[in-house]
């Protein structure tokens, strides 16, 4: 007969392996990646925090008025080369039906807000899991654009010289951006690139578009950034560019999730389990 192992209960305890504590980097790490109900307090604090930051830290950027005019130009004549400088037509022809631009103003005004703020009350309540995730693309979308209003100061169509533009809020006396009468000093006159009317309003979109499961709401959810498109031209805010400036910062927000949870948001479980807690076996 061959040798019999025997094991004392020390040895068995030595025996039950370890899960690698909490509080130890790679815990930590695994801990901050793994998908979490969020809490409404602290969701509510964070959101409020980060917009605060974004609005003080994008208003604090030097207002380099000749900069941005000469980028403006520039961007204009890199339009015309590619033939899409159509900005101005879009303009013109939109604001000859008040009832339309007036329309547009308010809605550049408030839905880039509303929708968004939307998007993640829908997220948080109905799809949990995904919401830290899908919450990480809109921030890492929003400080990458900061970097870009520090870097490339660019001022709006309607603020062009020489230019035939026209500033539909102030023609039209209506509140339609905090860039243009009586609220102009309270936001960035030169933050033009990227714009975050179309990082946020794609967000937004593909967000719906993935993870509703309504066949209208899907659509609904592609047609906002498109109509979010001619509204930042019809209304002279944006060029064409701001917008592909915009596409880029968002593409570098779904990268830094990716890479964060090891795949894109919308790949996650859509509800997070209980978490437990692993008790190992204590000795008498």
């Amino acid at each position: 007969m061959g040798d019999a192992t025997v094991r004392t209960p020390e040895r068995r305890a030595e025996a039950v392996p370890h899960p690698v504590p909490e509080g130890t980097g790679r815990g930590l790490v695994r801990r901050l990646r793994a998908p979490r109900r969020p809490r409404l307090w602290f969701e509510i604090l964070l959101i409020a925090v980060s917009y605060w930051t974004y609005s003080l830290i994008r208003n604090a950027v030097p207002e380099q008025r000749s900069q941005a005019l000469r980028n403006a130009d520039w961007i204009w004549r890199v339009e015309q080369q590619l033939g899409i400088a159509v900005e101005e037509s879009v303009n013109h022809a939109v604001n000859s039906v008040t009832w339309l631009i007036i329309g547009m103003n308010y809605y550049y005004a408030t839905l880039h807000f509303v929708v968004t703020l939307g998007v993640l009350v829908w997220l948080y309540r109905s799809h949990p899991g995904r919401y830290a995730a899908t919450r990480l693309v809109l921030f890492a979308t929003t400080g990458v654009a900061l970097v870009g209003y520090y870097l490339y100061p660019l001022a709006p169509p309607r603020l062009m010289n020489g230019e035939h533009f026209i500033d539909t809020v102030m023609v039209h006396q209506t509140w339609g951006s905090m860039a243009s009468g009586d609220l102009k000093n309270m936001s960035n006159q030169y933050a033009a690139m990227p714009s975050m009317h179309i990082g946020w309003s794609l967000w937004c979109g593909l967000t719906i578009f993935a993870l509703a499961s309504v066949p209208w709401v899907r659509v609904l959810g592609l047609l906002y950034p498109a109509l979010t498109l001619v509204v930042i031209v019809a209304t002279a805010n944006h060029f064409w560019l701001d917008a592909v400036g915009g596409l880029m910062c968002l593409a570098f927000g779904y990268a830094v999730a990716a890479l964060w949870y090891g795949k894109l948001p919308y790949a996650l479980p859509r509800v997070v389990a209980a978490r437990r807690r692993a008790w190992l076996p204590t000795r008498a």
